[in-house]
């Protein structure tokens, strides 16, 4: 896609991409903190927006009501562990019916046993790290998220991906509060991994729908 056709086509998602990429960049700079959160909140929040405008369909609806509230936990988060956790376990439990009411025809069986380590692994792994009973209970939502995205009828090597990518970003927030001797080089590689799997997810998704409907022009 060149970069006139993102801007002319698809204004949302690069409105999301700068925001995602000016929030990385000024997040350490002396600027208000409560600015700094909303430009943090706005990359999925935009995500969100994105794929309302794209397609009418009950999944694109429900695509954006994923975005939107982990928008919300990206900005509760900030000033709340417990209450940006909830936002994001909402979050995955509207993911997760968006994906198992798109589950493939047909699935080979390494592409099971895939979903199924992600579905017991992630929870086990997110314990192990954090050293929280809480968080393990938050984790498996989170693997629930990442193994149906797994076996979803959209693309794997996007949405997929992406789902894998926002297990790997939350393990760095667990990692960090189980290791705060690392919890810096951690909390530096969160928010790229963490980003670029909502993107992932996000147009996955709405590429798929939009095959179904294609665009005029």
């Amino acid at each position: 896609m060149s970069k006139r056709a993102l801007v002319e086509r698809r204004p949302w998602l690069l409105v999301s991409i700068l925001a995602a990429i000016g929030y990385f960049v000024l997040r350490s700079q002396p600027i208000n903190p409560d600015m700094i959160t909303a430009l943090k909140g706005a990359g999925a929040a935009f995500l969100a927006v994105y794929a309302w405008q794209r397609h009418d369909s009950r999944e694109a609806k429900l695509l954006a009501a994923v975005m939107i509230l982990s928008a919300l936990g990206d900005v509760l988060i900030e000033y709340n562990l417990e209450y940006g956790g909830a936002a994001f376990f909402a979050s995955h439990v509207a993911a997760i019916s968006l994906y198992l009411g798109n589950q493939r025809s047909s699935t080979t069986a390494s592409q099971k046993g895939a979903a199924t380590a992600l579905l017991i692994m992630t929870p086990i792994i997110s314990w192990l790290l954090s050293g929280s009973v809480a968080i393990g209970v938050y984790a498996v939502a989170l693997g629930g998220m990442a193994a149906s995205a797994w076996m979803s009828r959209f693309p794997r090597y996007r949405v997929g991906i992406g789902a894998v990518l926002f297990v790997l970003s939350d393990w760095l927030i667990f990692a960090g509060l189980g290791m705060p001797e690392g919890a810096g080089v951690f909390s530096f590689l969160v928010w790229p991994i963490y980003y670029a799997g909502q993107l992932l997810i996000a147009t996955g998704v709405i590429q798929t729908l939009r095959k179904e409907l294609p665009e005029e022009g």
